[in-house]
């Protein structure tokens, strides 16, 4: 299959007033034609930074300090902002977080709509409001002649989150960049969402980059899976052999902290003790070292590198493939 996304060693740093901080430490995967690529992590282990620096939409503190984002056979580090607004919105698409801060609310739904198509695809007027209203209705908005004249506040959260799919997806974009799409949704909702971003992508072929915490939603949209943990990689795999054999102590964690269906007994939902730590007070040797049930002082020495356990299937553990006996060192 055709690697549509390469991300090679990236690493993306923060200038404070005192010193420079690392916020993603070379961090490398692909993005395959047609494929969906799940990115999993608490707040603060660097997955939308990670998104944004794909787009180049950094804050003016951060910057690409090292490493290449090579998008269909472009190096986007290296393009001009003029020609990366072009690819941006057109071949590359992202839907944020809370589509209320994405859209504008002084101007109608059907602006914004039409001011994105014309932009890309220089169609005249009456073109793109054909093609937004066909949109809209892709995106099962029934009354999309109505909505068309209406504003962001008058629609509800699920709706605002369609607009903002069919705004992204006008364009026919071959890459869509999916930053918690279904944050703040009702579980109705979310299941919809979800059912129509896969049935698109279906239709058109493009591949998407899926931001998430919510390892439901990977297990249903993903085929491959990346696990960030304080701006490293420390399990990729895909995504039936990550939720069947989870070999990083975060990666279990994570799996352990989700409620089970279906449970005859009263069962306790594990957590994972502490925080995500900041990037100005990193531990020595592996980051997850003080969160972890199973370090030894020989964490505290080392950073571990990423192992591959079998075809595909990479951690960043030295008890990676251990069992608990072996891992106590009995």
């Amino acid at each position: 299959m055709e690697t549509l996304l390469s991300v090679k060693d990236l690493q993306i740093s923060f200038q404070t007033n005192q010193t420079k901080l690392i916020g993603t430490d070379k961090i490398s995967f692909d993005v395959k034609a047609n494929e969906t690529v799940g990115i999993v992590g608490e707040s603060g282990c660097g997955k939308s930074i990670t998104s944004l620096s794909i787009m180049r939409l950094l804050g003016r503190n951060a910057e690409i300090s090292h490493g290449q984002i090579v998008f269909d056979g472009v190096d986007l580090l290296s393009l001009p902002e003029k020609e990366m607004r072009r690819l941006r919105g057109k071949e590359i698409s992202m839907i944020f977080q809370e589509p209320m801060s994405s859209l504008n609310p002084v101007f109608t739904i059907g602006d914004q709509l039409i001011e994105a198509i014309r932009l890309h695809l220089h169609f005249n007027q009456q073109q793109a409001k054909e093609l937004a209203l066909s949109w809209l209705k892709k995106v099962g908005i029934a009354r999309a002649e109505q909505l068309f004249h209406e504003y962001p506040h008058s629609l509800s959260g699920g709706m605002r989150q369609r607009v903002m799919i069919a705004m992204v997806l006008s364009c026919s974009p071959k890459l869509l960049i999916a930053d918690e799409p279904t944050t703040a949704l009702d579980v109705t909702i979310q299941a919809q969402i979800l059912a129509l971003m896969k049935s698109l992508q279906k239709s058109s072929g493009m591949s998407i980059l899926l931001i998430t915490h919510d390892l439901g939603v990977v297990a249903e949209m993903a085929d491959r899976v990346i696990v960030m943990y304080a701006g490293q990689i420390v399990e990729h795999a895909d995504v039936f052999t990550l939720f069947d054999d989870p070999q990083h102590p975060y990666t279990k964690g994570l799996m352990n902290s989700i409620p089970q269906l279906g449970e005859t007994e009263q069962v306790k939902i594990e957590s994972i003790p502490g925080m995500v730590p900041r990037l100005d007070t990193m531990p020595d040797g592996c980051r997850f070292r003080p969160r972890c049930r199973v370090a030894t002082e020989e964490c505290a020495h080392e950073n571990p590198p990423l192992i591959q356990r079998s075809p595909g299937h990479v951690v960043r553990c030295r008890f990676a493939g251990l069992d608990k006996g072996e891992q106590n060192g009995k």
